[in-house]
């Protein structure tokens, strides 16, 4: 047996190496946090330019107010409070398909429609008319398949997402709108003729194609988005302690909740 291999980090009675990178003398003081988070993912250091878009993708992602990851997170908090852990894991549990995972599935299927282009052998659109076509095909397949188009629709930013301009001008600025970004630029140019309203381009789903163009895996784009979040959870957490409201969001609950006893006897149907 050859033993376990990690490329990540080891340690030993002096020392802790990171990245092949001595922790102590040659990241502490000198690497931010959201370097080396992309670092170890990445296996490579970000450009300076791919370096911006990424923190600017965090600081997107962190916070969005008082949503149902920030009440899971208080609420737990109220129940025991003497479990930040607990009560930052149940922020985070429940980042899938309509909260946080929205930047994960933009970016596959993003991914998927680019992969189904370069591997018919055709070569990547130059053209906003050709990216345009693409597109098309790609809205009218998930309409097709009765599917949501990932990066669409806003459950509050109904007449633009705020978050999504900023993003891509900096994407531009640092030369890295790159196809990802082209296509869900493209995807929210032809939405409404396919399906005949106008939609939001999602802050989430723009951080997912900005996180592929910046060259990080799709499979693990869904953690960037839980990393982001903890720092807005850690907030919400933080705040708790100091003013408290998860006992007046039970109480409220509980108040306005109306008991309705199920229908029938109770008898098993037979």
């Amino acid at each position: 047996m050859t033993g376990y291999r990690t490329s990540i980090g080891t340690a030993d009675a002096t020392s802790i190496q990171v990245l092949g990178q001595d922790l102590a003398d040659d990241l502490m003081g000198k690497v931010g946090f959201a370097e080396l988070a992309y670092w170890l993912v990445a296996q490579r250091r970000p450009l300076p330019g791919e370096l911006r878009v990424f923190e600017s993708v965090l600081v997107a992602l962190a916070d969005h107010g008082l949503t149902p990851s920030a009440l899971a997170a208080r609420l737990t908090l109220t129940g025991a409070p003497e479990s930040v852990q607990g009560a930052l894991a149940a922020g985070l549990l429940g980042g899938g398909s309509r909260f946080l995972g929205v930047t994960e599935d933009t970016g596959k299927f993003l991914s998927g429609t680019l992969g189904a282009v370069t591997g018919s052998g055709s070569p990547l659109p130059d053209t906003e008319a050709a990216w345009d076509a693409i597109a098309i095909g790609a809205v009218r397949s998930r309409r097709a398949a009765g599917l949501l188009v990932p990066g669409l629709g806003h459950t509050l930013h109904k007449q633009g997402d705020p978050r999504t301009p900023v993003l891509f001008a900096i994407a531009k600025e640092e030369g890295l709108f790159g196809p990802h970004l082209q296509l869900l630029e493209a995807v929210w140019r032809v939405h409404p003729e396919v399906l005949g309203r106008t939609l939001a381009l999602n802050g989430a789903g723009a951080c997912g194609a900005a996180l592929c163009d910046v060259g990080l895996p799709t499979s693990i784009l869904r953690g960037f988005a839980l990393l982001a979040r903890t720092a807005g959870l850690l907030g919400h957490l933080a705040e708790e302690m100091r003013e408290p409201i998860g006992l007046d969001l039970y109480a409220q609950v509980e108040h306005d909740t109306v008991y309705q006893p199920p229908q029938g006897d109770g008898e098993a149907a037979r």
